[in-house]
């Protein structure tokens, strides 16, 4: 590896579904899988195996699908595995992840104070002994093994070189050095960095990688600034999702990188311009929508609304945009598509906007699109986008949405008519009253459905403007008698949380959509509902 490339690990599929409602199931994780792989990205972490069982499985399977295809003239990327610096977890992360040609092991031991003395509760003597034998523990299974200090932003230095010392001197390849709770500035970490490979015994053997969470906003800039002191391997996820306010965004390190090359004098193995799809893709399996202002990936990031702005992009590009929308997979034309447009004409800019359907996937959206070409007089490409995530990044349908009918106004109470088609072809119908259109579709699929569940979170927006705009709805629910995750860092069991997508010109129908997208997940991840269709893991 050259001295002049950073290492892209993505870490979406752990530390990204980490993220509070962003539960995904094993058919899930494993379509993302297959884009983060196509997007070039060198090292995959693909869950915490010791986590669930569920998670074991995942894990695997994405260890013998991608962990072994190759990419052109490129080898598969590393599937990587977490676990917690005990023999147990390091057991199930090899049972995982043995499948892959590239195996790796991540595991961690925190090394801050407030670490050691509250979580831990172990003197740093232990800390350096457990590390030492863990370490070593996990080398006998497998060559790629990474370590992380975890809150390494809050250690004392001189403990840390010590620390990384004796895991390299135990066999680590890769040593991490994650800021965990977004704690440092730039210029603190930049130096963290600089301190490691200047004192670290053998530092010259291993590759030397970050991973900052973005709890002060600050954590693609301290990134940056590991680079900047020696760094080669960044961990990242996709829009930055992650733990609480999440983790170093790949999009906005990457085209960093690429767009100020003569500042970092740095290069990655990512295609960027397939950034935009697999960032929408993220986005709709995991509910969690992004940002207008989003860098890199916001609907807003490459817009010109203000008077000057539009004047300068009229006379050159370059005044108000330092990367062409082109080169993160977006198109800069507006697609003007209507009730007579074609097949073909649909194909083609689908193409353009990174979907590549085949027969009766375009058969299937073509369907969808005429339906809305007949209620609005122009289709535009944020149209197009809205429809293709909620055509294809659904999870397969138990129950099926037949007919919907709502009443509502000042005069009547809310009352809405529902009917699904269930898993076995019958159809379901049930009426009832509740304090609003919303609140009267949602109690009428739970008295069909029967899963008692809590909805934790219901969003609305509008793709487009207009009165004939699109709208988007994303829910998070967590089942009542759900089962629970344990956190990794923490070791924390909370509730499992699923989430839901819709997108329709009428809310209430968009609304019902994500209800039942949220709950047909939930039906399979509680196990009420077990999932044997072709090509996708039993999760019972």
């Amino acid at each position: 590896m050259s001295d002049n490339y950073v290492q892209i690990f993505d870490t979406t599929l752990r530390d990204g579904e980490q993220s509070p409602g962003a539960t995904l199931t094993s058919a899930e994780k494993l379509q993302i899988a297959r884009a983060l792989s196509e997007l070039g990205i060198d090292i995959m972490e693909a869950g915490f195996p010791a986590a669930s069982p569920d998670d074991l499985e995942a894990v695997k399977q994405i260890a013998i699908q991608v962990g072994n295809q190759m990419r052109g003239d490129r080898e598969p990327p590393v599937i990587c595995g977490l676990a917690r610096a005990v023999q147990l977890d390091i057991d199930r992360c090899w049972e995982a992840i043995q499948y892959a040609k590239h195996p790796r092991i991540h595991t961690f031991l925190a090394t801050s104070p407030i670490h050691m003395k509250y979580k831990l509760k172990m003197d740093p003597e232990e800390v350096v002994e457990q590390v030492r034998e863990m370490v070593a523990y996990a080398k006998q299974y497998c060559d790629d093994v990474e370590f992380s200090p975890e809150d390494a932003g809050r250690s004392d230095p001189e403990f840390l070189y010590l620390v990384l010392g004796e895991a390299i001197k135990a066999g680590a390849t890769t040593l991490n050095i994650p800021d965990t709770v977004g704690y440092t500035t730039p210029e603190e970490f930049g130096a963290l960095i600089n301190g490691i490979m200047q004192n670290t015994p053998g530092i010259e053997n291993v590759v030397v990688s970050t991973h900052c969470h973005n709890d002060l906003g600050l954590a693609t800039a301290n990134t940056l600034a590991g680079v900047q002191n020696g760094a080669r391997q960044v961990e990242v996820t996709i829009n930055g999702i992650g733990e609480r306010a999440g983790n170093t965004s790949l999009e906005e390190v990457v085209m960093a990188l690429q767009t100020r090359g003569q500042a970092y004098g740095q290069m990655t193995g990512i295609d960027s311009t397939q950034i935009t799809k697999v960032s929408r893709m993220v986005s709709s399996l995991t509910g969690m929508p992004v940002q207008p202002n989003k860098a890199i990936v916001g609907a807003n990031a490459f817009a010109h609304e203000a008077g000057i702005h539009q004047d300068g992009m009229l006379k050159h590009e370059e005044t108000y945009e330092i990367m062409r929308p082109e080169s993160v997979g977006l198109n800069k034309s507006e697609l003007v598509l209507g009730k007579h447009s074609g097949r073909h004409a649909l194909k083609v800019r689908m193409q353009e906007l990174g979907y590549d359907l085949g027969n009766d996937a375009l058969y299937e959206v073509f369907g969808r699109f005429k339906d809305l070409a007949d209620k609005k007089k122009v289709v535009t490409n944020a149209d197009l986008i809205a429809l293709m995530q909620d055509e294809l990044y659904q999870p397969r349908e138990i129950f099926a949405l037949q007919d919907l009918q709502v009443t509502c106004g000042t005069i009547n109470m809310p009352m809405a008519s529902v009917r699904l088609q269930g898993p076995d072809g019958e159809q379901y119908t049930a009426a009832t009253i509740g304090t609003g259109p919303v609140d009267a579709c949602y109690k009428a699929v739970d008295q069909i459905i029967g899963l008692p569940v809590n909805l934790i979170e219901y969003t609305v927006r509008s793709v487009t403007d207009g009165i004939d705009a699109i709208g988007e709805v994303a829910v998070r629910l967590e089942p009542l008698d759900a089962s629970t995750r344990t956190s990794p860092q923490t070791g924390v069991a909370r509730p499992v949380q699923f989430s839901g997508h819709g997108a329709e010109t009428d809310i209430v129908v968009a609304s019902v959509k994500a209800y039942l997208s949220a709950l047909n997940k939930a039906l399979v991840g509680t196990g009420m509902f077990v999932d044997s269709a072709e090509n996708e893991p039993v999760i019972a």
